[in-house]
């Protein structure tokens, strides 16, 4: 029901949508918002891993493009300029417009991008692609992710999330399996195979948007912003699929919920929220995202160099020690997520943070001291980053669910761009200067440091990380626009770090309603 807020135009609705969605059984139906929405993570894995599988062959003669080693990186540097430009600009639209129109718009932008790239006939093209392509993937995580927690129950919204993110591994297994086929120079000319492997990941990306044009707008975001008879008959529709695939009888949402509608809130206003009301999670945020970025720089900036320089691997097959490292990326997660939902958010976190930068450091003084080999270095690596990996798709879940709806696609985008920023500029200026002599000592003391954040981040979600494992988004934080007679002090105010379970809801019990 509704009514209209007294001395304005704005509406007071309260709804049970949120609680609606969240006691809805596991259904096909879930299984097409993954494949449409999650799968984002799998093309930014194959797009960064086939552009640098490929650099060796650009700076070919005969390439079609005759990169220098300096332009390639460029290359590099301007996807990730574009990724953060794409996450703030299309993340703030994702909060203002809805979640739909912006993942349906970025995964065309990144079809548009991946396509142009395979035409490209010179640098300056190359690099413009690059941006495009990586504004359309930045843009795809803010609108993806809050678009994937609002639809998802809360009782397995841990496990979903943190697989989603890992899937970025099976595109970096896809895509260097198809490198090895498509620079075979015995298969495809030099000029061409490379631009087969844009062609592919663009025609993945389509596939992809036939199966996410089914997926409805966030019924959360509508009621949110004045469509509440839409948010109504979204959710009616979901709730007769759900039933017609399981043949289960729902039962009756045990909650709801007080809003008042209110417009799209300004960049201002977000930051005061980010900043002001909620200072301790948004530390959170940066410690958590600062952490698997020193982490996974620690080792990626130095992986080929010790492969080649320190066990004489040759440059040629570097690329297969990278297949068992991604399984381990991607086992993590798929293994461990369900354990973030029953366990908890902040014992896994924690726990995955502090652990894998212990190994790392152990890891390290073995090598440092010659106990190890390329077998032995590559299988520490992976156990390492089964930990991380899972540790640190959960930091994007974290960001997702600790700020209000009305500024969540925005929050995400803001941690992902310092995350990305930290991991695309920092950590090459930091490790590069480390790694520079090549010398075992100087490569220890890149890992030290990335292990030290990473277990700091670990320590730091352990004494102030909120716990919001199996926790409705919207007691986990409230929406701003909650009515005050439901919820006085929303934010970090109401209580340490969260807001309590049965606080500022109407909850719906045998005795009648609260």
């Amino acid at each position: 029901m509704s009514d209209v807020a007294a001395g304005n135009n704005l509406r007071v609705v309260e709804t049970a949508i949120p609680a609606r969605m969240d006691r809805l059984p596991w259904s096909r139906w879930h299984w097409m918002v993954i494949i449409g929405l999650g799968t984002v993570w799998i093309l930014d894995g194959l797009s960064v891993t086939i552009v640098g599988a490929i650099g060796g062959r650009l700076v070919e003669k005969g390439s079609g493009l005759n990169l220098s080693p300096s332009e390639v990186g460029w290359a590099g540097s301007a996807y990730i300029v574009g990724a953060c430009a794409g996450a703030l600009y299309f993340g703030r639209l994702a909060d203002r417009i809805g979640r739909k129109k912006l993942f349906m718009l970025t995964l065309v932008i990144f079809m548009a991008g991946t396509v142009l790239t395979a035409f490209s006939m010179n640098f300056w093209w190359f690099i413009a692609c690059r941006v495009i392509t990586g504004a359309g993937v930045g843009g795809e995580y803010s609108a993806i992710h809050s678009a994937v927690d609002e639809l998802i129950p809360a009782r397995v919204r841990g496990a979903v999330d943190l697989i989603i993110g890992g899937s970025f591994w099976i595109g970096t297994i896809l895509g260097s399996l198809a490198s090895l086929l498509l620079l075979d120079k015995s298969l495809f000319p030099t000029d061409v195979g490379w631009r087969i492997s844009f062609g592919l990941a663009a025609v993945m990306g389509f596939a992809i948007l036939l199966v996410r044009r089914n997926v409805p707008e966030s019924p959360r975001w509508l009621f949110l912003h004045g469509q509440e008879e839409e948010a109504e008959r979204v959710t009616t529709e979901i709730e007769q699929q759900v039933v017609a695939s399981t043949g289960q009888e729902l039962i009756e949402p045990r909650r709801t919920i007080r809003v008042k509608q209110r417009e799209p809130m300004g960049i201002l206003e977000i930051a005061k929220v980010v900043f002001k009301l909620y200072p301790k999670r948004t530390f959170v945020g940066f410690a958590l995202f600062t952490g698997q970025a020193f982490l996974y720089n620690a080792i990626f900036f130095t992986y080929a160099l010790v492969l080649t320089k320190i066990y004489g691997v040759n440059d040629s097959s570097v690329g297969l020690y990278l297949l068992p490292f991604a399984v381990g990326n991607f086992a993590g997660p798929l293994l461990l997520g369900r354990l973030f939902d029953t366990v908890g958010r902040k014992p896994m976190i924690s726990g995955t943070y502090v652990l894998s930068g212990i190994l790392l450091i152990i890891t390290g003084i073995l090598f440092k001291d010659g106990h190890l080999t390329a077998t032995t270095q590559t299988i520490a690596w992976c156990v390492i980053f089964f930990f991380a990996s899972a540790g640190a798709s959960a930091a994007y879940l974290t960001v997702s669910e600790i700020f209000p709806m009305e500024t969540r696609a925005m929050a995400i985008a803001f941690f992902y761009a310092s995350g990305t920023i930290i991991g695309g500029f920092g950590g090459p200026l930091l490790f590069g200067a480390l790694i520079q002599g090549g010398k075992p000592g100087q490569i220890f003391i890149g890992y030290l440091v990335g292990a030290i954040v990473m277990i700091l981040g670990g320590v730091i979600q352990a004494t102030m990380g909120v716990e919001s494992a199996q926790r409705d988004l919207e007691d986990i934080a409230p929406p701003m626009s909650v009515t005050a007679e439901e919820l006085d002090e929303p934010g970090e105010e109401a209580d340490p770090f969260t807001v309590g379970r049965d606080e500022g809801r109407h909850l719906h019990r045998s005795g009648g309603q609260r």
